[in-house]
């Protein structure tokens, strides 16, 4: 139903049973206005429910794996070591 129509139907239902006085016989504004209201109330419930229902986000731990390294493994070029340089340069500064 949604929260617009929920609150149309509670406003509606008041409107029936509180302002409108008139008399048809068979049919009782009143008690028509109070069912109204009770069913937007309904809706407007349900509605926040499971909007609210819709948002909760899971959060799950992440699994951790443990990785044992034995020997370290180092390059080799031409029966010598070769050790890694690396360079890390920031944005925005001078050379």
């Amino acid at each position: 139903m949604g929260i617009g129509g929920s609150i149309f139907l509670i406003a509606f239902g008041a409107i029936l049973a509180f302002a409108v006085e008139a008399d048809l016989g068979w049919l009782n504004l009143s008690v028509v206005g109070w069912v109204l209201m009770l069913a937007g109330v309904a809706g407007l419930i349900t509605t926040l429910y499971f909007w609210n229902s819709r948002r909760r986000t899971v959060v799950a731990a992440p699994v951790r794996e443990q990785r044992v390294v034995a020997d370290r493994v180092v390059p080799v070029q031409n029966d010598q070591v070769v050790q890694e340089y690396r360079e890390v340069r920031r944005p925005g500064r001078p050379v």
